[in-house]
């Protein structure tokens, strides 16, 4: 009886554990974090089981147990269409490169916000670099035709016949500089929030030993910046395969297509254009299983060289 008890009176003290100030803050939590929850595993995982469609004969409007099953097949199609395959690979790997390249980019930005001197100055111009994120890409190539086109502005300015736009030599280079004015501002929020971590007494110490503000930023500000750096260069491998197509579908022409072609804009060809849905999900498969191993190498790399990783 007296075990009984023991295990009752354990029982309701685990109860009220549970429910303690402490544990509801944490319930509370994981209730606000749910939705997001929800929404990733509605977006990122629910999809996946369209990835059946490449060892079908996919045919629209028809259920998937009555289509043909066809194993393999348009995974070794792929090497029937192994050109245009590979240039999109070579384009692919030519413009994340240059993105990982310039990563540091967002970085140099927050440090230069940083050491602007006026709260007022430092948010006007944190939201004019940070604008551009929430502008459109068919926007942004409108306003790039109007400035870069062979009768644009810089032209007539400049009095040269340069054209940015159609120039296969120089497209890679364009497109990487665009991507930058649009994206740096925003990048850089996180760095911003990683400065705002530094321990002021740093620099105070710094200063009475007579360092100076570029010392400063030298010697305290970006090394407490290299491990948020690291975890945004190891993500940004793991989606080295992953460019998105919107942008290059929006600057593409006859003139750059063959340059502008990545992966993603070529499997959205296939997939909406062809309608070979088969096909598409199969390179898709392909592509996603690169980024994962991709990131998981470079995460084993960095457990080694730094003791951590992000996974």
């Amino acid at each position: 009886m007296r075990i009984w008890n023991l295990l009752y009176v354990g029982s309701c003290n685990h109860m009220m554990s549970i429910f303690s100030k402490k544990n509801r803050r944490r319930w509370l939590l994981t209730l606000l974090a749910l939705p997001f929850v929800i929404h990733i595993i509605a977006i990122r995982y629910v999809p996946l089981a369209g990835w059946a469609l490449a060892f079908f004969n996919y045919k629209p409007g028809k259920a998937l147990n009555k289509l043909p099953f066809v194993g393999w097949k348009y995974f070794e199609l792929i090497g029937f269409y192994k050109e245009d395959v590979i240039n999109a690979v070579i384009n692919t790997g030519v413009l994340s490169g240059l993105g990982i390249l310039f990563s540091w980019f967002p970085m140099f930005l927050a440090i230069l916000l940083n050491e602007i001197r006026g709260k007022y100055r430092k948010k006007i111009v944190q939201t004019l670099i940070t604008i551009p994120n929430f502008v459109s890409w068919v926007i942004v190539y409108a306003l790039c035709f109007v400035i870069f086109s062979t009768e644009g502005l810089f032209n007539q300015l400049f009095n040269t016949t340069n054209t940015l736009l159609t120039n296969k030599n120089t497209i890679w280079y364009f497109m990487q500089g665009v991507s930058m004015w649009k994206t740096a501002g925003w990048n850089s929020i996180i760095y911003l929030a990683a400065i705002t971590g530094i321990d002021e007494t740093l620099f105070e110490a710094a200063m009475v030993d007579g360092a100076n503000r570029f010392q400063c930023i030298l010697h305290i500000t970006i090394p407490s910046l290299m491990s948020t750096f690291i975890v945004v260069l190891l993500l940004q491998i793991g989606s080295f395969m992953n460019t998105g197509y919107d942008q290059y579908y929006a600057f593409s022409n006859i003139m750059v297509q063959s340059k502008l072609e990545v992966l993603d804009l070529y499997t959205y060809r296939i997939g909406m254009k062809t309608m070979d849905y088969s096909f598409a999900t199969a390179i898709s498969i392909l592509q996603s299983i690169v980024s994962v191993t991709l990131l998981m190498i470079v995460n084993g790399f960095s457990k080694l060289t730094r003791g951590e990783g992000i996974i």
